[in-house]
């Protein structure tokens, strides 16, 4: 790490909270000071005030007015354009001067380093000074697992370092090296957090969680994008060994809007989700139900995902025996889809509304203003229907609460390592997939039905059964979280994301039968395009290191394809 980003994290405060509500993010303010004083340090008070500032670096659904994860991120092949209706093109297309993609993780680093180093100078007890070390050692994975899917090499800082050291100019390390640093911590907090299970607090279960989250990437990344087989199977077990840690403790809820459309009472009582951001009505708010919900452009599904879901007799769009038309109908002046919904994987009819929705033939219910949406679908996801229009359509009014790790992931990622392995058996597949195809309201499947599926759709190069794994995956987790862009890193297919050569990224909903005509469309889809398209080139596998990075440490060597200067 070097000046530029060292120097706003000097400032590590000896303000501490000593209450917290946990996820509610009042009252959690960073130290304003370096603390080396062990007196400070002696008072677990004090530390409390230091680890619930970590909650922060937890979007969820946003803070007030700001975006979170959800819905927010874009770029995928499972949304059109950014929320409001521009252009999505890649994170960056130019070299950035700062970033805080960059900065912001080495922030939380050195404020992790100190909470470890301060807690070890103090008198607490040794179970407490564990508890502390494990729960800032679990963030400090966490954030080097930001960087390094986004940067590759990174400089490893285990430690707090001053302005005149000389770690500030070292080069990058291995990328290899500093994820099995994280995968030191994250073994660590499993096994020394004192909190067994909270969807408030820092706990074993969120650190098993993460580690299936972390090592899922870390294998993947290793097998299809350094090509080493050894490095990904010592991963994949790992991820299968923290998915069997959970999964006996959590049980998936019958309804799959449960985990997107609760308040804060019905999360606490949620038997699905590991860890959660809390929201609550006067106290702590966020913004998602109305952006995805108001007048403002909608950034919808695009074409590609509502065809990547299943027919209800568990088929693709290329082999259904269903009626796989995707034209609406005119009804009451509407364009419904609801007909397209019916024959279709129930979680879509979750995701999307029944209605087109787009300039010329908007849309809206109770709790909505009259919607547009860039591709022509709706968000209907996370829109709790029971949350009164006034709190629903008002920043920083809304108060339903997100799940950042919930036990639907952990059998995706369960499954997904198995199958890497080559050790999914049907009764792996019962005890996940299968779950999440009956909530589904999916037939079973078997390792040799979905072996011998064979969509023609399948474009990662990848086996059957994997592609339906993968396809789960998309289906369950769509919109939530930035899952899906890092999925498609992991598994090296940010080639998916060329409009130039997927079309689909960028169309939208058949309007054939509609009344009115969108804009812009391409044969019989809205064409969200606006003419503009993002290409893919290797470059893209890594996001560029900000350039005042660089002219600060000359060691740091710029990633391919990107401008040093």
């Amino acid at each position: 790490m070097n000046k530029l980003y060292l120097i706003g994290v000097l400032a590590l405060t000896a303000v501490a909270t000593t209450s917290c509500d946990h996820l509610l993010n009042d009252n959690r303010y960073p130290l304003s000071q370096q603390v080396v004083n062990p007196l400070f340090w002696s008072n677990a008070s004090n530390v409390i005030g230091q680890t619930n500032y970590l909650y922060e670096n937890y979007l969820g659904y946003g803070n007030g007015t700001g975006s979170g994860n959800f819905y927010w991120s874009t770029l995928s092949d499972d949304q059109v354009t950014t929320v409001g209706g521009s252009f999505r093109n890649w994170t960056y297309t130019t070299t950035p001067s700062t970033s805080s993609s960059w900065t912001s993780p080495y922030t939380e680093i050195r404020r992790c380093n100190l909470i470890i180093e301060g807690v070890a100078s103090g008198t607490l007890t040794d179970a407490e000074k564990a508890n502390f070390t494990a729960i800032a050692r679990l963030n400090r994975a966490y954030q080097y697992y930001q960087l390094v899917r986004a940067y590759g090499d990174v400089p490893l800082i285990s430690a707090v370092i001053d302005t005149d050291s000389e770690e500030l100019y070292a080069p990058r390390d291995n990328r290899d090296d500093v994820m099995d640093f994280a995968l030191e911590d994250l073994n660590y907090a499993k096994d020394n957090i004192a909190t067994k299970s909270s969807k408030t607090e820092w706990s074993r279960d969120l650190a098993q969680a993460m580690k299936a989250e972390i090592c899922l990437f870390e294998a993947a990344y290793a097998k299809y994008n350094a090509g080493n087989s050894t490095r990904a199977n010592k991963y994949y077990n790992e991820v299968i060994a923290a998915c069997e840690a959970l999964m006996p403790s959590y049980t998936l809820n019958a309804d799959y809007a449960t985990n997107y459309q609760s308040v804060r009472s019905e999360m606490e009582a949620n038997k699905e989700v590991i860890f959660a951001k809390m929201y609550e009505k006067g106290v702590f708010m966020h913004s998602l139900m109305d952006y995805s919900g108001s007048s403002t452009p909608i950034a919808g599904i695009s074409k590609d995902a509502f065809d990547a879901y299943l027919f209800k007799d568990g088929k693709p769009l290329a082999l259904t025996s269903e009626n796989r038309s995707d034209v609406g109908e005119m009804v009451d002046g509407n364009y419904s889809i609801q007909k397209l919904l019916d024959v279709r994987d129930s979680r879509l009819s979750v995701t999307t509304y029944p209605c087109a929705m787009y300039t010329g033939q908007a849309w809206g219910i109770s709790n909505t203003m009259l919607m547009t949406s860039t591709s022509g679908y709706g968000v209907a996801k996370y829109n709790d229907r029971r949350i009164a229009y006034d709190d629903a359509m008002t920043a920083n009014k809304n108060y339903t609460c997100a799940p950042l790790y919930w036990l639907a992931e952990i059998y995706l990622a369960y499954a997904e390592a198995k199958a890497e392995l080559g050790t999914l058996t049907d009764a792996d597949l019962n005890n996940t997939i299968n779950k999440l195809y009956a909530r589904a309201d999916l037939p079973n499947q078997t390792i040799a039905s979905l072996s011998g599926m064979n969509d023609p759709a399948n474009n990662m190069g990848v086996s059957s059964l994997l592609w339906e794994i993968r396809r789960c995956r998309r289906c369950e987790l769509i919109m939530d979280n930035d899952i899906r862009y890092w999925d498609l890193v992991r598994w090296n297919q940010l080639e998916l994301l060329d409009n130039t050569t997927h079309p689909n990224i960028m169309l939208g909903i058949n309007v054939s039968a509609a009344a009115v005509a969108p804009t812009r469309q391409s044969g019989d889809y809205l064409d969200a395009s606006m003419g503009l398209t993002r290409k893919f080139t290797d470059r893209e596998k890594l996001y560029p290191i900000p350039t005042n990075q660089i002219t600060l440490n000359s060691n740091l060597v710029q990633n391919p394809g990107w401008s040093a200067q």
